[in-house]
């Protein structure tokens, strides 16, 4: 038989261009919005790892912040903090959370990291720590990084 369904290739998980999203791997809140992304890109672009893992560390980025309270997002345009990882990283998810990271980025950078900073100081009030997490499987296994 003949399959007409479109082909599609999975991400290379080595390519630079693959965008990936830092977090924090002992805050709730972070690993909820991991998993939310992980819902919602149903293409798979998106790469995870945490903050404290070895992807990090290796991370050759000048700047890199060295504390916790920011999600990181690594992609082909460069390294993007705060408001700014966490808006593009809606727009690699695609559809209508693209469409919602690019009306959120036209809102001025200042505004946007003053809400983001303000969840982010109390990120383990609102959801805890990660002691728990639901167990990936096997393709979203793949897209977590050390």
């Amino acid at each position: 038989m003949n399959d007409h369904r479109p082909q599609t290739t999975p991400p290379d998980p080595e390519s630079p261009r693959q965008p990936v999203l830092f977090y924090d791997g002992t805050c709730g809140f972070c690993s909820r919005s991991v998993q939310w992304l992980l819902r919602h890109d149903h293409r798979g672009v998106l790469r995870f790892a945490p903050l404290q893992g070895a992807t990090y560390a290796a991370l050759d980025a000048p700047h890199k912040p060295t504390d916790l309270d920011t999600m990181v997002l690594a992609d082909a345009d460069g390294v993007h903090l705060r408001s700014d990882g966490s808006l593009r990283a809606l727009k690699h998810v695609g559809g209508v959370w693209r469409m919602i990271g690019l009306i959120g980025l036209g809102i001025p950078r200042p505004l946007r990291d003053a809400v983001y900073m303000s969840i982010a100081r109390r990120r383990h009030a609102i959801a805890g720590s990660a002691d728990t997490c639901p167990l990936p499987t096997p393709q979203q296994r793949a897209r977590f990084l050390p």
